[in-house]
Parts: C-alpha cells; sequence; structure tokens
C-alpha cells in the first residue's frame, strides 16, 4: 500500500494533526511522518504524497524529494520548481499576470562572492543611486531577494540608513522595495490552487498576535476588495504551481498589492495562526493529499507545474490561470475556505470576523 508522508523537522502540531486527519478520513492511503533509511538513484519510495516542510534547509531532503519525484511521488510543493523559484522572479511574474506588487529594484550583493574578483563583474555597472531614490521612494524595504521567514530585512527612512544597512548584507542579493502605507493587511492560505482561505493580519504586532487582527474595509468595498484578493491568490498560485502556498496583501487605497507569496513552506503552527485557520489549514492539507494520492500514475510526473513553466515548454507563453469569475464577491468571507465551485453558498457578511474566532466550518469533521 503506498503512503502519504510529511517531511518536517522541529515543526510538529501541523505534521501531528495532519497525520491523524488523513488517517481519520480514509483508509486507502497510511499518513505517516516520512521515514528515510537508505536513498538510491531511481529507486522509487513508499510514498505516493510527500508533503514537504522542511527541505528549504536541509540540502540532502531536496535531493531525496527530487529522486522521488523522478520516480513517481507527488511531492507538495514541486522541488525543482522551488529550487529555482526566488521572490524577484515572483515580483516580474506578478506584473505579467496583473498582479499588483511593490515597485522593486534588485541590487548586487555588497560583497563578491566567493571565488570571484573584480574582473568577474565586467558586466555591472555602477549604481545610480539617486534614480534608484527616486524611483522606489522613502521608506522602503531592503530585503534578500530569496528566503524568508523575516531575516535580513531592514526599513530604511532615508539614503544614510539605507548605505548603512546595505553594508550589513554581505554577499546577499537583496531587493530594494517601496513601503506600502496600508489600511488593511492579509496572509491568505491557497492549498491545491483552488481552497482559500483569506486572514487578516498585522505583520506590526508580536508573531503571537499577528493573527488577532480585523478587516477594517467593509461593506461594498469590503465585498470587492475580497473578491479581487481571491482572483489574485490563484492567479498567482496557478501561475507559480504552488499547491501549499500564503498569499500577502497590503492594501493602499483599497487595492490589494502582494507583498510576499514565496512560501512553499507556511507558517502552520497552532501557536501563531490560531485554532481556526490551524484547523482548516489541516482539513485543506489532508483533503488534497488524498485527492493527490487518488490521482498519482505510477512512474510518471505526478508534479505540479505552473502555467508559466508549461506555457514555455509548450511555446504558448504565460496563460492567466483560470479563476471563476461567477463568483459573487458578495458571498465571501474573511477566514472562510472558498471553493471555486462553492462560492455561492458562502454567507454574506457586513464586516469580516477575526481570523481566530471558530466557528461550526472550521471544525474538521470526522469520520464516523
Amino acid at each position: 500500500m503506498k503512503k502519504i508522508g510529511v517531511l518536517h523537522g522541529m515543526e510538529r502540531s501541523f505534521p501531528e494533526a495532519f497525520v491523524q486527519r488523513v488517517n481519520e478520513k480514509q483508509s486507502d492511503f497510511q499518513a505517516e511522518p516520512v521515514s528515510i533509511e537508505r536513498v538510491e538513484q531511481g529507486v522509487a519510495t513508499d510514498y505516493a504524497v510527500i508533503i514537504d516542510r522542511i527541505s528549504q534547509d536541509v540540502p540532502f531532503y531536496k535531493a531525496y524529494l527530487k529522486n522521488a519525484a523522478l520516480t513517481g511521488t507527488a511531492v507538495v510543493n514541486n522541488p525543482f520548481w522551488w529550487s529555482a523559484d526566488e521572490k524577484f522572479f515572483n515580483n516580474a511574474l506578478a506584473v505579467q499576470l496583473g498582479v499588483p506588487v511593490p515597485k522593486t529594484i534588485l541590487l548586487p550583493s555588497k560583497h563578491r562572492p566567493d571565488d570571484t574578483k573584480h574582473e568577474s563583474f565586467s558586466n555591472l555597472q555602477h549604481m545610480n543611486w539617486g534614480a534608484i531614490f527616486e524611483r522606489i521612494g522613502f521608506p522602503a524595504f531592503m530585503k534578500p531577494h530569496s528566503g524568508g521567514g523575516w531575516k535580513n530585512v531592514y526599513k530604511v527612512d532615508n539614503a544614510e540608513e539605507m548605505f548603512r544597512a546595505y553594508d550589513e548584507t554581505g554577499q546577499l542579493v537583496m531587493l530594494y522595495q517601496e513601503a506600502i502605507d496600508f489600511t488593511d493587511y492579509f496572509r491568505c492560505y491557497c492549498i491545491g490552487g483552488k481552497d482559500v482561505r483569506i486572514m487578516p493580519y498585522e505583520p506590526r504586532n508580536a508573531p503571537h498576535l499577528r493573527y488577532d487582527a480585523e478587516m477594517k474595509t467593509t461593506g461594498d468595498a469590503g465585498k470587492k476588495l475580497m473578491a479581487t484578493m481571491h482572483d489574485y491568490i490563484l492567479k498567482l498560485n496557478h501561475g507559480l504551481g504552488y499547491d501549499f502556498n500564503t498569499v500577502e496583501f497590503a492594501v493602499r487605497d483599497g487595492i490589494p498589492i502582494a507583498i510576499d507569496f514565496c512560501n512553499p513552506a507556511p507558517d502552520a503552527d497552532v501557536n501563531s495562526v490560531g485554532q481556526a485557520n490551524f484547523d482548516w489549514v489541516v482539513e485543506a492539507a489532508a483533503n488534497m493529499a488524498i485527492e493527490r494520492a487518488k490521482r498519482v500514475q505510477k512512474g510518471k510526473d505526478n508534479l505540479t507545474w505552473g502555467t508559466f513553466v508549461r506555457g514555455s515548454v509548450m511555446g504558448t507563453g504565460l496563460t492567466e490561470a483560470k479563476a471563476d469569475k461567477k463568483a459573487d464577491a458578495a458571498k465571501m468571507e474573511v477566514g472562510q475556505p472558498v471553493k471555486e465551485k462553492a462560492a455561492k453558498k458562502d454567507s454574506n457578511p457586513e464586516k469580516a470576523p477575526k481570523s481566530d474566532k471558530k466557528d461550526k466550518d472550521d471544525k474538521p469533521k470526522k469520520k464516523k
């Protein structure tokens, strides 16, 4: 019997709940933490599906997952694309998809990479800092073009602060990005390219209080904002090909601006996301993993590839993700699961509830 596995590190609450929920929902595929004894080239694993929560930090695991994918395992997220992806490309792709993003400039590393010399950069001209500052303005953020977890992120209010921060970045390639003065902020799960949960989020709070927030935009404007974010979430994840991701939006003048959407192992710890959000992501991930396991074809490529890659292979160019254009914005609710075909069954709130408030829909249904 093929299995459904979760590959994880120190994380406990999500992997344990995920395994339990998958096993409660069905008996065709045993769910368990991935067990690795020996990795041999071209030899298949016992897993139909593996949910990857740690390979970004462990190169050995990344190589293991690529070998597993080559021999037929559906790895979530696609380890080949995850290895190639980074935040600057994400922003560039978002521009092509018509999703608003902050103005962003890519900066070369302050210090040269190992084993390079001055002559290695004969194609690189001196940065026109005056033009860059005029384009991006102040305040601004500087952060690594690849990575996450709020590591090496700087907010700068003037050129002096920017250069001081830049001096600390070493060999990191950095993004220099306009700061968005937002009135609303959201972090949004997207699971399986279809299930969406939009969560009010306050990034300026302490980590354990960031989900203790409420949506401020209400009425018709709030419904329009919800519909727009839902559309953008699907466009971005279909374009990138992620099965398990989060998208963050900062709302300025009613427009949701995508801030961060390269999170292939997003936070899903019950102590930070709150019980209601935790129950939802466990249930959605379990459903997605079971569906994927049932569709796996032995020895075939069972990975998800985004529209960017598929369009390149087919020679059709970038194609937009197909969101359900009939979804009614008035029937979507913050903090509720949104399926494209089921949008008409959602409630019609005037004001979004707190994201950590538990309701009946948030409780996973146990197998009887």
